[in-house]
C-alpha cells in the first residue's frame, strides 16, 4: 500500500479552489501526497481557474467537478475545506487525522462586476498564488492541526 498521505480538498462547487489545490498538490507534492478534490454541490470546472493554472504550467483541464460520493471509499488522512460553506456543510468523513479548514476567497465572487478579462483573472491569480503557498507547506503544516476529529454532521444510518 502507498505511504502517501491521502488528502481531500473540499469546496462547495469543486469548480475552482479545490481544483487548484488538487493540481498544486499533484505537481508540487506528488511524492508525498495523493490528492483528491470534490464538492458539496459540484458546478463544473471553472474555465478561468483552468486558464490561470495553465499560465504557470499546470494543466487541470482534464479534471472533473465531482461529488464526494464519486470518490468511492477512499480513506482520507485529512479533509481540507477551502471555503466557509464547505466547512459548515461538510458531510461525515472518517478522516484519520481530522478535518482542517483553510479558507480562501472565492475568485468568482471577487471578480463579479469586473469588466475585462484581465481584471477578472487578477482575482483568480491572487487566490491561485495563495493556494500554492499553502500547498507548499504540506505535509509538515498539517501535523497536529485539525478542526475536529470528526465533522459536525452525523453519519447517515
Amino acid at each position: 500500500m502507498s505511504d502517501l498521505l491521502k488528502i481531500l480538498f473540499l469546496c462547495t462547487g469543486n469548480s475552482c479552489r479545490s481544483q487548484m489545490a488538487e493540481g498544486f498538490a499533484r505537481r508540487l507534492k506528488g511524492n508525498l501526497i495523493s490528492s483528491f478534490s470534490a464538492g458539496i454541490q459540484p458546478k463544473g470546472l471553472d474555465p478561468n481557474a483552468v486558464e490561470v493554472m495553465k499560465e504557470i504550467g499546470i494543466d487541470i483541464s482534464g479534471h472533473k467537478s465531482k461529488t464526494i460520493e464519486e470518490l468511492g471509499s477512499v480513506e482520507f488522512d485529512y479533509v481540507i475545506t477551502l471555503c466557509d460553506s464547505a466547512q459548515k456543510n461538510c458531510p461525515f468523513f472518517p478522516a484519520k487525522h481530522g478535518i482542517i479548514h483553510h479558507g480562501f476567497d472565492d475568485p468568482i465572487q471577487l471578480s463579479s462586476g469586473e469588466i475585462g478579462k484581465q481584471n477578472i483573472l487578477k482575482h483568480y491569480r491572487r487566490v491561485r498564488d495563495e493556494i500554492r503557498t499553502y500547498i507548499q507547506t504540506m505535509p509538515t503544516s498539517l501535523i497536529g492541526q485539525k478542526d475536529s476529529p470528526m465533522p459536525k454532521s452525523q453519519p447517515l444510518n
